[in-house]
């Protein structure tokens, strides 16, 4: 086996849903989970790993490092109208953050900043978003929110073919 295909083989996707379920909309990256594993059944967990980060800060560092493409799922208050579908690539992304009120928001924001700092952040990001509706004390995503996951779930689909046609 040469280096170039151990290099090939080596290469990986992973998808990160984070947010506060508590807080309605807020939690999208982590409720559109179940629908990702679903619409990615063909991909092996090798090549793709779903991961429900869900608040967890930075204890999120070792995933973020350790994948070459990583998908970042959340709610992203950009002043848009609810349900609007937002992505945003590599340095823009904690650009981003800054707009957003969330509990977890500095948690990520310095998962970002340390994998920047030791130089190990993946090849590629990406972060996909709703513009949430309500932010408010609630288990479930608002209609409007949920109404939008399966078009969410098959833009995040079609981002990871296009990292996998790349690994192949």
């Amino acid at each position: 086996m040469t280096c170039n295909q151990l290099e090939k083989k080596t290469k990986k996707i992973t998808i990160l849903g984070i947010g506060n379920t508590l807080y309605s909309d807020e939690g999208v990256g982590v409720h559109i989970l179940p629908l990702l594993h679903k619409v990615l059944k063909d991909k092996s967990e090798e090549e793709v790993e779903i991961i429900e980060g869900a608040t967890d800060g930075m204890r999120l560092l070792g995933p973020v490092e350790d994948t070459d493409y990583l998908i970042i799922i959340d709610a992203i208050n950009a002043g848009k109208e609810p349900g609007t579908i937002i992505s945003i690539k590599n340095d823009d992304i904690p650009a981003y953050f800054g707009i957003k009120m969330s509990i977890h928001q500095v948690g990520f924001q310095e998962v970002l900043f340390a994998a920047r700092i030791r130089e190990r952040l993946p090849e590629e990001m990406i972060m996909f978003g709703i513009q949430p509706e309500s932010l408010k004390l609630g288990l479930e995503l608002t209609s409007t929110v949920n109404d939008r996951l399966i078009d969410l779930a098959n833009q995040i689909k079609s981002q990871v073919d296009t990292w996998s046609d790349k690994i192949e």
